[in-house]
């Protein structure tokens, strides 16, 4: 049967949890140690690795970049900022304002393997790009351990 090769792959825990993770984001609300903190607006993020290193990429349309802040602390990388509104002008009616504006951040736990000292971000045309080298951990090799 051709619709059923859809279900073979549905994962009804995997649907709760993406659908718990949009319900967040529209009400801006973020995890971090276990408590829900508001946030004014959530920027999209990406992130990715490949294997020289982790890279996250947020966009941040209208947020210069003085008002953006990148940390790596115990392993949680930090991107946090604001995106100020223009002085509204009184002779602008407005129809439609869906535009979110405010702070916001964003918190993600690291890898082991991502090196808190190697780290750059660039910020360019809205888009800040987060790259985290990683480290060179040498896996221990297999020994066989005689029983007495």
């Amino acid at each position: 049967m051709k619709y059923m090769k859809n279900y073979e792959n549905w994962d009804p825990f995997r649907e709760i949890d993406e659908l718990g993770r949009r319900v967040n984001r529209l009400f801006g609300m973020t995890k971090w140690n276990g408590e829900l903190t508001m946030a004014d607006w959530v920027p999209s993020c990406n992130v990715s690795e490949n294997e020289k290193e982790y890279r996250v990429r947020a966009e941040l349309p209208e947020v210069k970049k003085e008002d953006v802040h990148v940390t790596l602390v115990d392993g949680v990388l930090t991107i946090e900022g604001e995106r100020k509104e223009e002085s509204e002008e009184k002779s602008v009616k407005f129809h439609r304002r869906e535009l979110a504006y405010g702070k916001f951040i964003r918190r993600f736990s690291m890898p082991e393997e991502a090196d808190a000292e190697k780290v750059q971000a660039r910020f360019h045309d809205g888009v800040l790009d987060v790259a985290i080298a990683k480290t060179r951990v040498s896996l221990p090799k297999q020994k066989e351990i005689p029983v007495a």
